[in-house]
């Protein structure tokens, strides 16, 4: 009898919890974003510190590696190459600064126009989240999943 009642309640409880974890699962935050105002900078940085020249280059090297591992064809590695668009991935690196507030962009920004050397080795580059984001935006390309079917 006290094992009817365990049992009873245990799954008296699981019968409780499960619609509220099913529930939970739905409802989603959306991706944290700068402001307007601070998008305009967060553009000015990307700039500033060539980081669409990195982007591009990173995706290029995976494309080439891949196509040497592969054997692909020139015109597969050419279809592959110029699905490549920053457009794309740009909310992530937005995702990046969304935290900041418009007089840390400001300084940032100046810093990016004045110091050369921290153009090559910066906040975009070092940030572990948005290379590992990069990391996976070009395995995809490589994967072909940003062709558009004609």
């Amino acid at each position: 009898m006290k094992n009817f009642k365990k049992h009873s309640l245990l799954v008296l409880l699981l019968l409780i919890f499960i619609p509220y974890t099913g529930i939970c699962q739905q409802h989603r935050t959306a991706v944290q974003m700068p402001t307007q105002q601070n998008t305009i900078i967060v553009n000015k940085i990307i700039e500033a510190a060539r980081y669409k020249t990195y982007f591009v280059d990173y995706c290029l090297n995976k494309i080439n590696e891949t196509a040497n591992k592969e054997k692909w064809n020139e015109q597969k590695t050419m279809e592959i190459t110029e699905t490549i668009n920053f457009r794309n991935f740009r909310d992530a690196v937005y995702n990046l600064f969304a935290f900041h507030d418009e007089i840390e962009l400001e300084t940032l920004l100046k810093t990016y126009q004045k110091d050369k050397i921290y153009q090559t080795t910066n906040i975009m580059t070092s940030n572990q989240a948005l290379n590992t984001n990069l990391d996976i935006y070009a395995r995809d390309i490589v994967k072909g999943k940003y062709i558009i079917a004609k």
